[in-house]
């Protein structure tokens, strides 16, 4: 009972829907790996899955379709939340699915948070320094991405450029420790046995469908989701500094108009699409599949070594 199966790809291309589809049929459950969706109130402009009953269980915040989503809804935007406490969560929550004999689904996008379950991924216990934070939150993206390649020049070339956050916890580690942040991770004896299947589409299609996801968000009301954070937290939060939310603060300075935004957040959505792509390439141990029937039948393969039990539930 230590398998788990990885559903990665770039934003947009249908992770969460291919995910309860094979969840359903597997007697699975889902944990969601997207970095932005562990915060509440951050709703429509990180595209969480549409809740359809909300459970008692202290962990457990959404079922979708019948399935348990996990680790979505877990902090408050203004509270302090990064990789290694997710992993801690992850773990945690991946080993008590399959002791109650399901089968887990580690679902999402955000690279680095995938690999740190998959390859038991140990961080530098290295705590904040407020003081050298708020100096540097006062930097743009492009500043900080400058500091931390100077600071670690191997880790630069695999950290996410437009993740404010990530830069910021990057260069304090490196300040701090005097070593680079990159290499200060560390492998551990795997904890599952795990198969990574990814889905991706060709960019004329990912185009269209952020395209359409980023004009659905609008209809939702992803403008007034963004003025009430900002009027209760203020700009300076990390998770406000991401794709989706960062555009509107032209707007609401007037400097630019709501089709600017909505513009903006599109090609922005599809550059950071690109970058992952470019991040999951390096990994030869994921299977790329084109339709579920394919994806079905990995897992089905999969699930066989060791003789591994599960509950096939066939959909109508």
């Amino acid at each position: 009972m230590n398998k788990l199966i990885v559903i990665l790809g770039p934003t947009a291309v249908g992770k969460t829907d291919l995910a309860i589809k094979l969840a359903q049929k597997f007697d699975g459950e889902i944990v969601s790996a997207d970095s932005r969706q562990v915060y509440k109130e951050m709703d429509i402009g990180t595209a969480k899955p549409e809740k359809s009953q909300i459970s008692n269980l202290k962990s457990q915040k959404y079922l979708v379709k019948g399935i348990p989503h996990y680790l979505i809804d877990v902090v408050s935007p203004n509270e302090e939340f990064n990789v290694a406490i997710y992993k801690r969560l992850a773990t945690k929550i991946i080993k008590d699915i399959q002791k109650r004999g399901k089968l887990p689904f580690l679902v999402g996008g955000t690279g680095l948070y995938i690999w740190a379950v998959v390859d038991n991924l140990k961080f530098p216990e290295v705590g904040p320094w407020k003081k050298l934070r708020k100096e540097l939150k006062k930097k743009s993206v492009k500043e900080l991405f400058e500091i931390y390649k100077n600071l670690d020049p191997e880790g630069a070339k695999y950290i996410e450029k437009e993740n404010k956050r990530r830069l910021i916890r990057a260069i304090e580690v490196c300040k701090i420790t005097g070593e680079s942040f990159w290499k200060q991770r560390e492998k551990k004896k795997p904890l599952f046995d795990v198969l990574q299947i990814g889905i991706k589409l060709p960019r004329e299609a990912l185009k269209k469908r952020i395209s359409k996801r980023v004009e659905k968000m609008f209809d939702l009301g992803l403008e007034k989701e963004v003025k009430n954070l900002v009027k209760k937290y203020g700009w300076n939060i990390n998770p406000l500094q991401t794709i989706g939310y960062q555009e509107f603060e032209d707007f609401f300075e007037k400097k630019i108009n709501k089709k600017d935004v909505q513009e903006k957040i599109t090609i922005h959505t599809l550059q950071f699409a690109k970058r992952q792509m470019t991040w999951f390439k390096r990994d030869k141990r994921i299977h790329w599949i084109k339709n579920q029937k394919e994806a079905e039948n990995l897992i089905k393969e999969f699930l066989k070594k060791e003789n591994f039990s599960f509950t096939e539930v066939r959909l109508p």
